[in-house]
């Protein structure tokens, strides 16, 4: 492995955005920033959000996202503000997830997942919000969690497990962690597997929202609840994601900071043992760089080859 590919959305075309980097550090954005796959092409709502990507045992890459539009009607694809009411179902209201797959990040299988439609007890969920992919190697499967809630009541993160061809899910939603305090949420997960523990971060939505995380010796809990926030941010936060540093005991933790102004942006922290975090600021301000992209949203890397960097990046020059 030698590159690190980052995954990421807009908020102003719903559309999913891809960057390199070649040392974990400094980013440089595909198709000269704009979008490698239209959302409007495979999402429902004709937009995604949240998107995240995965490297399989197979060798595939498992890419998921939130299909919602947050600017549906502005964009004309709906008569109003949501699919549904807001009053009953609450912000967003999405009912969906796409899952696509790909072994050259290029040409992909996509399957559109309705959750209404996979059991009756699903039809009143307020959302299906940042699904993330995982592997269970207990069992041997694709496991796909992510943030739901029921009408407005208040937001948990719940799994799935997937077939191989990541084109359906095949068990109904458990409960994977619920904030200790049940008048707070918790949003965002993101599972990292280290040294024999299962570190889950997760934006936490008690006073100011910021990353927190809890430990675990499975896959799928019983969490250990941590109180310590791992962010550097005065304003809120969330979306963390952890990836590591190739050939470094050095893990970076990556977050959407939605308060930062005048534009939104990515803080970073840094750590060696999952206990201590130092801050690396954001991008631009420190050692994290960008260098043609801007006001990117829900970040996710994964590791490369360096001839799978060096292909995707030619056939995406090609393209300009």
């Amino acid at each position: 492995m030698a590159a690190y590919l980052m995954v990421y959305h807009k908020d102003a075309d719903h559309g999913l955005h891809m960057a390199i980097s070649h040392d974990g550090y400094m980013y440089t954005a595909l198709n000269n920033g704009d979008a490698v796959i239209s959302g409007d092409t495979i999402a429902v709502q004709k937009g995604i959000r949240d998107p995240h990507i995965f490297r399989g045992p197979d060798g595939g890459f498992y890419l998921a996202m939130t299909d919602l539009h947050i600017y549906g009607k502005k964009a004309g694809y709906r008569e109003t503000e949501w699919d549904r009411d807001g009053k009953e179902f609450g912000w967003g209201n999405n009912l969906g997830l796409v899952l696509m797959k790909s072994y050259d990040l290029i040409h992909w299988t996509r399957a559109n997942i309705m959750f209404d439609k996979l059991d009756g007890s699903l039809s009143d969920i307020g959302c299906v919000w940042a699904p993330e992919t995982a592997y269970d190697y207990d069992r041997k499967k694709l496991m796909v969690y992510f943030t739901m809630r029921h009408r407005t009541g208040k937001n948990k993160l719940y799994y799935c497990y997937v077939n191989d061809e990541f084109n359906k899910i095949e068990t109904l939603p458990k409960l994977l962690f619920e904030y200790p305090n049940p008048e707070k949420e918790a949003i965002d997960g993101d599972i990292v597997y280290v040294g024999g523990t299962y570190h889950l971060f997760y934006c936490s939505h008690d006073g100011t929202a910021g990353i927190k995380q809890a430990t675990s010796n499975s896959l799928t809990g019983p969490w250990t609840y941590i109180d310590d926030y791992c962010d550097y941010e005065k304003g809120g936060c969330e979306a963390p994601h952890v990836y590591k540093i190739i050939g470094e005991d050095k893990w970076i933790l990556m977050y959407d900071v939605y308060s930062a102004r005048p534009k939104h942006n990515f803080g970073f922290a840094e750590t060696h043992d999952f206990k201590t975090f130092s801050n690396l600021g954001r991008f631009d301000r420190g050692v994290m760089k960008r260098t043609n992209f801007e006001e990117q949203k829900h970040g996710a890397v994964v590791w490369l080859t360096k001839k799978e960097a060096r292909k995707l990046e030619r056939y995406w020059n090609a393209r300009r």
